[in-house]
C-alpha cells in the first residue's frame, strides 16, 4: 500500500507570501514614527501595491472622505427633509384628488412612519460611529431590533402629520394663501419632529443628570 505524501506545514506568512515587514514600514510611516530602521519608505500607491501601473499618488487609508467633513446635524437634517419629501410627493401629490383631507393626513403620517423605520433609522446606524451621534436626530433611538418601535414610529408620525396640516391651516386661515408641495411640507415636518425630539433629548439628559447627582451625593 502506497504511503500518503506528507504536506510540508507552512507559516500562513510563507503560505500568503505576506509581506509582514513591509506592512510594519507602513503603519510606522503613517504614524509619523521613526523609519530609518527600514531604509527609505515609498508612500506611494505604486509601490505599496507592487502594480507598476497605478497611481504615483502618496497612499493614505487614513484620510476622510468628503462626506465624514459634513457636519452630523447637516446631513441628518437633509436626510429626514428629503425622505419626508418623497412621501409627500407620492402620497399628497399622488393621491391628493382622490382621497379625502383627513384620509390624507393619515396616510402622510403611516408611510412617514414606515419610510423613517426602515430607511431613514437603518441609514443612520449604518452611517454613525461607536459615538451614536445620530441617537439625537431619532426618536426611539433603541440599538436592539424592537418591532414595538415600528407601531410607536406610525403612531408618532401620524401625530406630526396632524400638527403639519394644523400649521398650514393656520398659515391659509391669518396669513396668506400657502399649498402644500414636497419642499415646504418637508421642512415643516423637519422642524416639527426636532422640536419632539430635541425635547425628548432634553429630558432624557436632564433625568441622567439628575440619577449621576444622587448617585454622588450618596
Amino acid at each position: 500500500m502506497a504511503k500518503k505524501k506528507k504536506i510540508k506545514e507552512t507559516t500562513i506568512e510563507d503560505f500568503y507570501d505576506l509581506k509582514v515587514d513591509k506592512v510594519d514600514e507602513l503603519v510606522a510611516a503613517l504614524k509619523g514614527e521613526d523609519t530609518s530602521e527600514y531604509g527609505e519608505v515609498s508612500m506611494k500607491i505604486s509601490d505599496c501595491t507592487g502594480d507598476g501601473k497605478a497611481s504615483d499618488k502618496e497612499f493614505n487609508p487614513y484620510r476622510t472622505d468628503f462626506l465624514s467633513r459634513i457636519p452630523t446635524f447637516l446631513k441628518a437634517f437633509f436626510i429626514k427633509w428629503w425622505f419626508a419629501g418623497v412621501v409627500c410627493f407620492f402620497i399628497n401629490m399622488g393621491l391628493g384628488p382622490y382621497v379625502a383631507t383627513a384620509d390624507l393626513v393619515v396616510l402622510d403620517g403611516v408611510f412617514l412612519g414606515l419610510v423613517v423605520e426602515v430607511l431613514v433609522n437603518p441609514l443612520f446606524r449604518f452611517m454613525e460611529t461607536d459615538k451614536r451621534e445620530y441617537n439625537d436626530y431619532i426618536m426611539f433611538p433603541f440599538p436592539f431590533k424592537a418591532y414595538w418601535t415600528f407601531f410607536t414610529n406610525v403612531l408618532y408620525y401620524v401625530i406630526v402629520a396632524v400638527i403639519v396640516n394644523f400649521v398650514y391651516l393656520f398659515i391659509n386661515t391669518f396669513m396668506f394663501r400657502f399649498n402644500i408641495e414636497p419642499l415646504s411640507w418637508a421642512l415643516i415636518v423637519l422642524v416639527i419632529d426636532m422640536i419632539f425630539i430635541g425635547i425628548k433629548d432634553l429630558g432624557l439628559r436632564l433625568v441622567k443628570k439628575r440619577k449621576r447627582e444622587e448617585t454622588s451625593n450618596v
